[in-house]
C-alpha cells in the first residue's frame, strides 16, 4: 500500500495536487467556453439569415417584431435599439426607436399639466399613433404596446424619470423624476374601479388613520395627480390618468 507523504512533503503534496485540479479545472472551463461562444456565433448568424428573409414582416408587424426582440434579446443581441450598424442597415429601421421616443416625450409634456406627469400607457400610445399617422411612412409602420415600452427604456439615460408603472391591471407612464411612494402606489390601485378616492373609501379599505389619509392625499394634490373635487364637507380625489 502506498503511503501518502508527511510533514513539509505532505503540503507540497497538497498544493502541487491542488495545482493539477486547477489546472484541469480551467482547462474544462476554457474549452466549454469556446464550444459555447462557437454556438453563439452559429445562432446569431442564423438569426442574421432569418432577419434579413423577414425584413418587411419586422419593420411593418409590431407583433413580429416583439417576438423577434425578444428572441433577440436571450443571446444579448439589441438590433432594434441601435441606430447605427450592421443591424439597422439591414432591418432599415434606423432610428426607429429614438423617434418613437420623441413622440412619447411630447405626448406626455401634452398631458403632464392634466395628470402630474403620470398617464396610462394605452392613452400614451393612442396619441403617438395620432403623431405618427400625420406621416404617410409612419403610418405603414404600425407601432405596439411592446414598442412603447421598449422606446421608453431608451429615454432613461436622459434622467426624466420616465418609466412604466404596472399599478393594478394597469400600467401608467411616469414622466417626471419623481418616485411614487407606497402610500401614492396604495391609493391609485384604490382608485382603479371608481376613478377616485374619498376618505370614507380609504378608512374602510385600507385602514388608515385621518393623518395617514390626509398625507398620503395632499401628496396627490400637491405632485398634480389628484384633483380635488368637493360637494359641500365631502371631498373626492379624482385621478386623471384613468379618465
Amino acid at each position: 500500500m502506498r503511503r501518502r507523504p508527511v510533514g513539509v512533503a505532505s503540503v507540497t503534496y497538497r498544493k502541487r495536487t491542488e495545482r493539477e485540479y486547477q489546472q484541469i479545472g480551467d482547462s474544462i472551463a476554457a474549452k466549454e467556453l469556446e464550444q459555447l461562444q462557437s454556438q453563439m456565433e452559429v445562432f446569431k448568424t442564423n438569426l442574421q439569415d432569418f432577419a434579413q428573409k423577414h425584413r418587411k414582416d419586422i419593420r411593418k408587424d409590431p407583433t413580429f417584431r416583439a417576438h423577434f426582440q425578444r428572441m433577440c434579446t436571450n443571446i444579448g443581441v439589441d438590433p432594434l435599439a441601435s441606430n447605427k450598424g450592421f443591424w439597422a442597415d439591414l432591418l432599415g429601421v434606423g432610428d426607429f426607436y429614438y423617434e418613437l421616443g420623441i413622440q412619447i416625450i411630447e405626448a406626455c409634456i401634452v398631458s403632464r399639466i392634466n395628470d402630474g406627469g403620470l398617464t396610462e400607457l394605452k392613452e400614451i400610445m393612442r396619441r403617438v399613433q395620432i403623431m405618427r399617422g400625420a406621416s404617410n411612412k409612419q403610418q405603414q409602420q404600425q407601432i405596439s404596446e411592446d414598442d412603447i415600452v421598449r422606446a421608453i427604456k431608451t429615454l432613461k439615460p436622459l434622467s426624466g424619470g420616465y418609466e412604466v408603472l404596472p399599478i393594478g391591471d394597469k400600467k401608467l407612464v411616469r414622466s417626471v423624476p419623481k418616485e411614487l411612494d407606497k402610500d401614492q402606489s396604495a391609493l391609485l390601485l384604490l382608485a382603479q374601479k371608481t376613478g377616485y378616492v374619498d376618505n370614507e373609501m380609504i378608512k374602510n379599505e385600507l385602514g388608515w388613520s385621518p393623518e395617514r389619509i390626509n398625507t398620503a392625499t395632499q401628496h396627490l394634490l400637491q405632485d398634480g395627480i389628484a384633483w380635488l373635487d368637493k360637494f359641500g364637507e365631502k371631498e373626492s380625489f379624482w385621478i386623471p390618468s384613468y379618465f
